[in-house]
């Protein structure tokens, strides 16, 4: 097996552009100069979700989640770092260089990629089945034919056909050097109660099953015998790398035309989604005849807020899966329904009608869901008072998850009028589900914490990073770091690797190298890192500790070479750029004074550009190597400390020109590091106050002691002055201890 090498992953970092790989899996608008849509990883209503095409980061304000395009897709796609890197490659067209991995890095390869790889084996191996073999031909190429399936949409969809032998594509796999293992727990092959290993999809016409990204994950065949005893559609079982609640048959191939037409329509098999393509109408989906769960809903809002569910005329299966529309309701979505002639179905309509026909129907024929329901439910109950209540509760139960109180308003008044009940009472029992759907969530919520209490696997959440403890922390202090201090300096602990992270290599400021004046500038993180050296500090939050420690390796291993090279290459803008803009005045300008004026403006230009590039690149270097390294806790805490919103205060608004946080660096990072010494100070003043109190409160106090202690409190606070000095009296105290 074979790695990435260095040089290859460098480009795929510098190509990957964040706007563009977010926006192939969530609909961005632009908002100022940043992008904004729903977050990919959880639940909700009104977006919270921000990309920086800058920065070159995304980040949830809601959720937390986020980072650089490595660890975005990482994050939602399930990948490990270097299937990430593959995803960002392809996209951008890199050719991948690689060199043998070691012994170690062998066994540490994942069983996940292994079994994407065999997942897409077997879709290129039914595909070929299909296209190229007599069987594959007469059998499955004709069924597909009599479907009024065309070659594009064979092509589109990868559809394909498995043989009837026991265990032709085992044979296949195997022959190619695939594991039997990973063939078994894709579900590609099962093992009898003999122990005989056979083809799960034997005979059946195959429709792979593919994520957002177009990986392949999963596969449904559908039989083409008659036989009763034979399970008319097999599918594949859940594994670590299919979650059937997670996927959505059809989105792949659906996502641009979802955004583009601003809504997605919804059926329930395998062959409505094909065919409606096939028609021309491409924003439909497919819950591949499962019901409809708050996973895949999620996939859908990620590209829209609008959504049409399309039903046949079979009224058991309407109120079998009303449930759907409810949960779409709750997540916030617009809910059309829309019901289609008697005896049709979305394969046979779309197969029946043209393009533009089918859109007609749509737009023609949709309606609210309110009415949608009370036609459904209220159909024969008109003289069974309790049958009419009941239908009356379930109406009113979809309303109660609209989270929007004006959207709410509105159907509780359609509700109202409709079926002739005073507003009033809808309005108190849809206050009264809503409420018991609180008491619910809350129960769930608290459960939740509980597990965590109790141990159970949790993720993990680094807004409060003192759970990562080192016991660690200076002799001078005089104490060991518990978790209260932990808990105390964490807030300073973060803010210093924040700027170390952030600003990376960024001119601080000169440093002395000899005792004749001599100096050479030193970085952002070399000033922190000394200055926490020089008082034998040690980072007591384990999460800060090893990001900083790993921001400082980054900056003494290849920065020089890197550097040299980055300013090589604006050097060589440089150039470029001066010639061009001199031959363009000395074209454009007949007069001496004009041309050394403009070219003298010219070149300031661009060597403020270009000083300010090289500024770019120190600041950026060590941030961009943290929030795409492959370590998880590192990437994830670095995305955090990076991401965290500050708000400007009024008091700089003031001002026409505003300091940005960069242009004050020898003012802010210095301060960081005193509010941390004297948090330290603090820390030790509770600590040597706390046994002045414990040896007063023994029998026999030992006075000694006591008078130590009370000389060592007045050092402590002496050092408080000094630090008080720099941080000035309104910043004495860091923060209270009690």
């Amino acid at each position: 097996m074979r790695k990435i090498d260095r040089e290859t992953v460098q480009k795929i970092l510098d190509a990957a552009d964040i706007v563009e790989v977010v926006s192939d899996f969530v609909s961005l608008k632009r908002r100022g100069a940043n992008y904004i849509g729903l977050c990919p990883f959880h639940n909700e209503r009104t977006p919270s979700f921000s990309v920086s095409k800058s920065k070159g980061i995304c980040k949830c304000f809601s959720c937390g989640k986020g980072g650089s395009p490595v660890n975005f897709i990482m994050e939602l796609e399930q990948m490990t770092y270097n299937e990430a890197l593959r995803y960002l490659a392809k996209k951008y067209n890199i050719e991948i260089q690689e060199h043998e991995m070691s012994e170690q890095e062998r066994e540490e390869a994942s069983a996940r990629e292994s079994m994407m790889a065999i997942n897409d084996f077997a879709m290129r191996h039914f595909e070929h089945i299909l296209t190229d073999t007599p069987d594959g031909r007469d059998i499955g190429l004709a069924y597909f034919r009599e479907r009024g399936i065309n070659d594009a949409m064979i092509k589109r969809f990868h559809l394909g056909y498995a043989l009837e032998k026991r265990d032709e594509l085992y044979n296949s796999a195997i022959q190619q050097g695939f594991s039997e293992q990973f063939l078994l727990d894709t579900g590609l092959c099962y093992k009898t109660e003999r122990g005989v290993v056979q083809d799960r999809f034997r005979g059946r016409v195959i429709y792979p099953v593919h994520t957002v990204s177009g990986k392949v994950v999963a596969f449904g065949g559908r039989t083409l015998r008659k036989d009763k005893d034979v399970a008319k559609y097999v599918n594949s079982p859940e594994s670590v790398v299919y979650r059937k609640s997670y996927e959505l048959y059809g989105l792949y191939q659906a996502k641009q035309a979802i955004v583009k037409k601003d809504k997605c329509i919804l059926v329930e098999g395998y062959m409505d989604v094909i065919s409606m393509h096939q028609s021309g109408v491409e924003n439909v989906v497919a819950s591949s005849g499962t019901s409809l769960t708050e996973g895949q809903i999620r996939l859908i809002h990620r590209f829209t807020e609008n959504v049409t569910v399309i039903y046949d005329s079979d009224a058991a299966g309407i109120k079998a899966s009303m449930r759907g529309i409810d949960l779409l309701l709750a997540e916030g979505l617009n809910v059309k329904v829309l019901l289609l002639p008697d005896g049709e179905d979305p394969d046979s309509f779309a197969q029946n009608h043209s393009s533009s026909e089918v859109e007609a129907y749509l737009k023609d024929n949709e309606q609210d869901f309110i009415a949608f329901k009370t036609k459904v439910l209220m159909d024969g109950v008109e003289h069974d008072p309790i049958a009419r209540s009941r239908a009356v509760q379930n109406i009113v139960m979809s309303i109660s998850m609209i989270p929007d109180p004006i959207t709410r308003t509105v159907y509780i008044g359609e509700c109202s009028r409709s079926m002739g009940i005073a507003e009033n009472i809808l309005t108190l029992q849809v206050a009264k589900y809503a409420a018991e759907r609180g008491e619910r969530e809350a129960v769930e919520a608290q459960r939740r914490r509980n597990r965590e209490a109790a141990g159970l696997p949790a993720e993990p959440q680094y807004d409060s990073p003192s759970e990562h403890v080192s016991n660690n922390i200076t002799e001078d202090t005089g104490n060991t770091t518990d978790t209260g201090n932990a808990e105390f300096l964490a807030p300073y602990e973060m803010e210093l690797v924040r700027y170390a992270v952030k600003y990376g290599m960024a001119y601080m400021c000169d440093c002395a190298i000899d005792d004749e004046g001599n100096t050479r500038p030193m970085s952002v993180i070399e000033y922190i890192d000394r200055e926490l050296i020089y008082d034998e500090i040690v980072l007591a939050n384990q999460a800060c500790k090893v990001t900083f420690d790993m921001a400082l390796g980054y900056g003494r291993e290849g920065w020089d070479s890197e550097y040299e090279v980055e300013k090589s290459r604006c050097a060589e803008v440089r150039e470029q750029a001066l010639r061009a803009g001199i031959d363009e005045i000395r074209r454009t300008c007949d007069d001496m004074g004009m041309i050394d004026a403009r070219e003298k403006a010219l070149v300031e230009q661009i060597d403020k550009d270009y000083s300010e590039a090289l500024e770019d690149f120190s600041s950026h270097y060590i941030r961009k190597r943290l929030l795409s390294c492959a370590d998880d806790t590192v990437r994830r805490f670095a995305t955090d400390l990076v991401t965290a919103r500050h708000q400007l205060s009024k008091i700089h608004t003031k001002y026409s020109k505003i300091q940005t946080e960069r242009d004050r660096l020898s003012e802010l990072v210095p301060l960081a590091v005193y509010n941390l010494k004297c948090a330290l100070v603090e820390c030790d003043i509770k600590a040597n106050n706390d046994e002045i109190k414990q040896a007063y409160a023994t029998a026999t106090p030992d006075f000694e002691r006591i008078k130590s202690l009370m000389v060592r409190g007045s050092e402590l606070n002496a050092i408080k002055k000094e630090l008080a000095k720099y941080l000035g009296e309104r910043i004495l105290s860091p923060r209270v201890r009690r």
